[in-house]
């Protein structure tokens, strides 16, 4: 785990479970001998991230990107970053207690007085460099995809042994109430 920028803060620790959504399953712990304790009562794994004391607010508040990556290819590595995302914003101001501060999951905040909904593309974009932030975010995930590759092979091989061709498309079906599966 990363070491806090400020050594006088206590690390928090976000504990955050495999397949959860709705933010179901996620906490704060202060202890990492917490984690012991937790892991035995766990039946699903999950992600541990140390707390960000002091992150970057936009009017005071919390806020998530959420991107879509596809790796095409692994050898040679190619990587596609989609354009579009989501930006998720808490709707309570940085406060450790309250709940609404530390998630951007959609289906909690929007349960918030302070959820406001926004279509627009270009609401929130004027007070950064977006060259800079999409320089910053392609970095960090080729260097990310770049880590996982050992790994991602592992299972690639796993699943589709060489000389044997990959899937090479989607296969939908419709059943009789037209639902795609």
């Amino acid at each position: 785990l990363a070491k806090n920028s400020d050594a006088s803060l206590k690390p928090t620790f976000i504990v955050k479970p495999d397949g959860g959504s709705q933010g179901d399953g996620i906490y704060l712990i202060l202890d990492p001998s917490d984690l012991r304790v937790i892991a035995g009562s766990q039946t699903r794994q999950s992600v541990v991230l140390e707390y960000i004391h002091k992150p970057f607010l936009i009017d005071k508040l919390k806020f998530d990107i959420r991107l879509y990556v596809l790796v095409k290819s692994l050898q040679p590595l190619e990587i596609y970053i989609a354009k579009e995302g989501l930006t998720r914003f808490c709707t309570d101001q940085k406060n450790l207690s309250h709940v609404f501060m530390h998630l951007t999951n959609y289906s909690l905040n929007v349960q918030s007085g302070n959820f406001v909904p926004s279509n627009s593309l270009s609401s929130g974009n004027k007070r950064v460099d977006i060259k800079k932030v999409w320089s910053d975010i392609i970095s960090l995930v080729i260097k990310t995809v770049i880590a996982l590759v050992p790994e991602l092979k592992v299972y690639y091989l796993a699943d589709i042994p060489p000389g044997k061709p990959g899937p090479t498309c989607f296969q939908v079906q419709r059943d009789e109430e037209r639902v795609c599966l």
